[in-house]
């Protein structure tokens, strides 16, 4: 019935009068073709665009159990059959379109998540190279041992990129191919296909690799132990200690950044504040619209695990994130 959808007008005038006449000739054939093909219009059309043809269904079979003499049991079911056919096939259609508004919802999510993995993964390994790479510039001549070294360090971050980009692309792959679980450590926090993911005690890591940066952090935990928090809290927590300090090393100018995890009330508080000015590009949705992957990204790692983000102006000066995580429910 796929010529419904491009002459539905002709189609149903000439089908519905068909069925009439096989009414009269055939009584036990007519009507049957005459519903199929309402079911069919009201499946490819919008409601709107095919109630025209219930009504032209309506007043057919009417018509024909008048002129057969029907009666008044007629007239009922000469209203009942082509509402039924219709309501049919517009429950088809709406539940079609409710399977295909699902389908796009998780294809949009699934970029939304390739997008934040993989801006987590590369943007503050790359940052950080830029930064080396800029210093081994500037003392190329004046200082070639230090030289040497931001080199070094712009490939151990380079190789650092490649195997957490091979982990990602793991989660990405075909679902029929073959996936083999790398070996971790005791503790090591598992992914969504075995792969190793940063947790709270990967932040420590994270703060060595802006040594040479020019950028000093300290962090301080209060009370916080690691195996106490989910994991999915955990990676949440170093992916946005780790994004807050990279838009700091890449926006802010600052010198000395700080990065303070506590609990509160069975939450996970996370703090990072810095002492560089904060451009209009790291503002949230709080005080302007958000730009870039960076701080959007951060508030969807907070809510995934049902936490919440507030980023902008520290008081005292310089820009400050807050994340609060909850630590039950989630995983």
């Amino acid at each position: 019935m796929w010529w419904t959808g491009r002459r539905p007008v002709a189609a149903t005038a000439v089908v519905l009068g068909a069925g009439a006449g096989l009414e009269v000739l055939y009584p036990s054939v007519g009507p049957g073709v005459a519903l199929i093909v309402l079911c069919t219009i009201a499946w490819v059309l919008p409601a709107r665009m095919s109630l025209w043809a219930l009504g032209a269904a309506v007043g057919l079979f009417v018509t024909a159990a008048a002129a057969a003499g029907g009666g008044r049991v007629g007239v009922v079911l000469g209203c009942a059959g082509p509402l039924l056919a219709w309501s049919w096939g517009a429950l088809g259609r709406a539940n079609w379109g409710r399977r295909r508004a699902e389908a796009r919802r998780a294809v949009l999510e699934e970029r939304a998540r390739i997008a934040r993995e993989l801006h987590d993964v590369l943007a503050h390994t790359v940052s950080v190279m830029v930064v080396q790479a800029a210093a081994a510039d500037e003392v190329f001549d004046a200082d070639p041992a230090q030289a040497r070294q931001a080199v070094r360090r712009m490939e151990s971050y380079g190789r650092e990129a490649m195997g957490e980009l091979r982990r990602f692309l793991r989660t990405v792959r075909p679902l029929d191919e073959p996936v083999e679980a790398p070996a971790r450590a005791p503790g090591e926090l598992a992914g969504q296909h075995g792969e190793p993911q940063p947790g709270i005690g990967d932040i420590d890591r994270l703060v060595e690799s802006l040594s040479g940066t020019g950028l000093e952090v300290v962090v301080r935990c209060e009370g916080v132990e690691r195996a106490g928090i989910p994991p999915g809290v955990q990676v949440s927590a170093y992916r946005i200690v780790q994004e807050s300090l990279t838009n700091t090393l890449r926006h802010a100018g600052a010198q000395r950044a700080e990065v303070e995890l506590r609990i509160v009330g069975g939450d996970l508080v996370v703090e990072v504040r810095d002492d560089g000015r904060p451009p209009v590009s790291r503002l949230t949705r709080s005080k302007v619209r958000p730009h870039g992957h960076g701080i959007i990204g951060m508030l969807e790692r907070a809510a995934l695990v049902g936490g919440s983000l507030e980023a902008g102006p520290d008081p005292t000066g310089g820009f400050r994130v807050h994340a609060r995580l909850p630590m039950e429910g989630r995983t």
